[in-house]
């Protein structure tokens, strides 16, 4: 079995698979990026590590249900989105197995359901919902070392088919989603984007140093949605990295990137 990459994803807002007749095109090439994602990755993998941005805890959490739930972690969007369901099933034996790597740093939590940051971005690329997924937390303090080098420590699986998938999004400022956020977004997206090319020494130097970005804090007022990327970045570190989506104007002005290594 060759070796999978990982991929960082800017996932979108909210329930937007299920929203075309609001949204219209504003999502063609989102969406066509996350179609291309099993190709991307060399087929079909035996399952799925999404380190979701809209779950944390005090330790770095796994679901562990066989069948998860459904989370719809969003507000003032149409009565059908609170009814979706993407029936992936779930994988104890993985999340077990992700549990023995990163050791007492991590818990297992069998209620937890997907959130839309999984079911989301997962959705249009394996729209069959067969694919097993587990889902990983973030730990609060949100350290980039820290989310580094558990990425490190997940390094394994991917010599063992899971597809480690960061779900954030690389510009995530909700008070400034618009015109106003438009050039911090396009400063940090260029910014991000040369760091991502650099060679893997510079490219983790660089992102343990995030803050010192142009924008850094107007792009990412809170930086839950750009921490998956440490993780990912961590289980590749050696890896080329790859633009395998990026945007202008998405939502009419923001630049959005989502990356791929090895």
């Amino acid at each position: 079995m060759s070796t999978l990459p990982t991929f960082f994803l800017s996932h979108g807002g909210g329930p937007w698979p299920w929203m075309r007749d609001q949204f219209g095109n504003a999502y063609d090439q989102l969406e066509a990026s996350l179609r291309d994602l099993p190709r991307q990755a060399g087929g079909k993998p035996k399952a799925l590590l999404v380190v979701t941005a809209h779950w944390e805890g005090r330790d770095f959490l796994l679901s562990s249900s066989a069948r998860p739930p459904m989370i719809y972690d969003y507000g003032g969007f149409p009565p059908h989105t609170y009814q979706i369901q993407y029936p992936a099933p779930g994988s104890p034996e993985l999340a077990q197995r992700v549990a023995s790597l990163l050791g007492d740093r991590a818990r297992l939590d069998p209620a937890r359901g997907f959130d839309h940051g999984t079911f989301s971005a997962m959705y249009p690329a394996f729209p069959e919902a067969d694919v097993p997924i587990v889902q990983l937390s973030l730990r609060h303090g949100l350290d980039p070392a820290e989310h580094l080098e558990i990425g490190r420590l997940l390094r394994p699986l991917r010599d063992e088919g899971v597809l480690i998938v960061g779900s954030g999004l690389s510009y995530h400022n909700l008070r400034a989603f618009n015109a106003v956020g438009a050039e911090a977004s396009h400063v940090f997206d260029a910014w991000l984007r040369e760091t991502m090319a650099e060679a893997p020494a510079e490219r983790t130097a660089r992102l343990l140093e995030w803050e010192r970005a142009p924008a850094a804090r107007m792009a990412h007022p809170r930086e839950e949605h750009l921490l998956p990327l440490m993780v990912v970045v961590g289980a590749a570190e050696d890896a080329v990295a790859e633009v395998v989506y990026h945007e202008d104007r998405f939502m009419g002005a923001l630049a959005v990137s989502s990356f791929k290594l090895g």
